[in-house]
């Protein structure tokens, strides 16, 4: 955790993310916001589905003092008022970026898990918070950070940044596509097809504004999501493909302190749901790191 920490809210904009996009900004008197959390924990990575006239929201929920993630979902109605919230899955390892969408007459998820050493599509047994291991997406050497899937012509894109230890200085940008969204998958002969800081890791859900593929990623360039800026595809096939990054997403200053960054921006029919973060200095949060290092020491010892 150490002394400084980042700490992100939830909001959603009633506003769809093609306005968003093209206004280049989100309006502050749109939004509707999440509940904040206790001390060292936060709540990341929305991603919306309507069903039933309801919006469900799921989040990854984080808590510093045991860099554990597990994936909330929180209900509301049609006016945004908040019927309840629960647990939607959790693993051993931590979870985060749970992309949930429909295809195939299933509600699915594709939760980050890079910690598990795979990738595993989940089918909904019970929307909203029943979900069941449906297959891993194998993507040879490559274990998928923030894993971005969207159907375009034909083909079922995959969207995502390889996990690397140590990360590596620059961010790099991996496409996968395959008939079938249970695969198999064959990865872009061109991988990486961008490699930069500033717009390569995926924030969010792709699509189709004004004929091309838009996919919102993630400026890191100064910091850890510290913006959201559209990745425009001018070509997107099997053996070609061409990119070109927008302007950052514009952040009100009413957000304020949440003005620090950006990391998530998602479509969910007519409204969009997004990341914002401050950061804090903790003295706490600095001691809880060293039991917690400290524990870790002893135990190897014995």
């Amino acid at each position: 955790m150490g002394l400084r920490k980042d700490i992100w809210r939830v909001g959603i904009s009633d506003a769809p993310l093609d306005a968003i996009i093209e206004e280049g900004g989100v309006k502050a008197e749109t939004v509707t916001w999440l509940p904040e959390l206790k001390s060292f924990q936060f709540m990341a990575d929305p991603f919306g589905f309507w069903k039933d006239n309801r919006l469900y929201i799921f989040v990854e929920t984080y808590d510093y003092r045991t860099r554990h993630g597990i994936i909330e979902v929180f209900v509301y109605d049609e006016r945004f008022n908040l019927l309840g919230r629960r647990v939607a899955l959790s693993e051993p390892w931590h979870l985060s970026y749970p992309y949930v969408f429909e295809a195939d007459g299933e509600i699915w998820m594709l939760p980050e898990a890079y910690h598990s050493g795979k990738l595993t599509l989940y089918r909904a047994a019970s929307f909203p918070d029943a979900w069941e291991p449906a297959c891993v997406i194998d993507l040879g050497p490559d274990v998928a950070v923030d894993a971005s899937p969207f159907f375009h012509d034909g083909l079922w894109w995959l969207f995502y940044t390889p996990a690397s230890k140590p990360p590596k200085p620059v961010g790099e940008l991996h496409l996968a596509y395959a008939e079938q969204l249970t695969g198999p998958w064959t990865r872009h002969p061109n991988n990486p097809v961008r490699f930069d800081s500033a717009s390569t890791r995926p924030g969010g859900t792709p699509r189709v504004l004004n004929g091309r593929v838009m996919l919102p990623v993630q400026d890191c360039s100064w910091t850890y999501g510290g913006a959201i800026r559209p990745l425009w595809f001018e070509a997107l096939t099997p053996d070609r493909v061409v990119t070109h990054a927008g302007p950052k997403v514009r952040l009100p200053e009413q957000f304020a302190p949440y003005t620090e960054g950006m990391h998530t921006l998602s479509a969910a029919g007519s409204v969009t749901v997004f990341d914002v973060k401050r950061t804090e200095l903790s003295a706490h949060g600095l001691s809880i790191e060293l039991i917690r290092e400290s524990k870790k020491f002893l135990q190897k010892k014995c």
